[in-house]
């Protein structure tokens, strides 16, 4: 991702471009056309990856009470297919598609968060999702979305605590038991971000979950701030 001035903005009901990099809903697939600029190493990382939607949900959740803040599991399950072609890399296996889109920046409403996803055996899809807003309220979910993508609200699971990162962030997950999860690899690890994959065992069945842990509190830092451009190029 490449973070550029508001002239580097288009869309349409179908498209978002930005840059030269953009998605296209073509109908049945979300189309992502990258084609961007290492930031330390001025390398290409050109490819395109195609996300063809399994299930579609079926409503969105405010997550803060005035609505500021909306997040909505737009493909709880679908197919991804990725082909690089610089680098030369290529995979393909299931996935999953949300957002999160409000009228404030994310910092201003949230300190943290935690969330984590996995497909269940039978089709459906577990997504827990909690944390804490700016005003010191916390908020949090445990769905079970079914192959119509509806979204069954369920008791929230046990709280486990899970090993730092390297960075000292703090991970926090859902399971059925204190002990029913443990880390599989830890895939991004920043100061204020990481993304993890776990085993668990979640409402009686062993599942394979991708995990995040956001912290706005230090997002927000002067110096996460300075650091952002080293890892995510600025272009104006």
């Amino acid at each position: 991702m490449t973070e550029r001035s508001q002239k580097s903005l288009w869309r349409d009901a179908r498209t978002l471009r930005i840059g030269p990099s953009q998605m296209h809903w073509d109908g049945e697939q979300l189309v992502i056309d990258i084609h961007e600029v290492n930031a330390l190493i001025p390398l290409p990382v050109q490819g395109r990856i195609r996300l063809t939607p399994q299930v579609l949900g079926q409503r969105r959740f405010r997550l803060d009470p005035s609505g500021k803040h909306v997040w909505e599991p737009l493909a709880p399950r679908a197919r991804v297919e990725v082909e690089m072609s610089r680098p030369d890399l290529r995979w393909s296996g299931d996935g999953y598609l949300d957002a999160n889109h409000g009228s404030e920046p994310l910092e201003d409403g949230f300190a943290d968060w935690q969330w984590s996803r996995a497909h269940m055996a039978n089709g459906d899809t577990a997504v827990i999702y909690e944390g804490k807003l700016r005003s010191g309220s916390e908020f949090g979910m445990a769905l079970r979305i079914g192959t119509d993508g509806n979204a069954e609200v369920c008791e929230m699971p046990v709280p486990v605590t899970l090993p730092k990162t390297r960075w000292r962030m703090g991970r926090t997950t859902r399971a059925d038991t204190a002990g029913a999860a443990r880390l599989r690899a830890t895939w991004e690890d920043t100061p204020f971000y990481a993304r993890t994959a776990l085993a668990m065992t979640l409402w009686g069945e062993e599942v394979d979950a991708v995990h995040e842990s956001l912290s706005l509190d230090r997002f927000r830092t002067e110096t996460v701030q300075w650091m952002l451009p080293w890892r995510m190029p600025r272009r104006g």
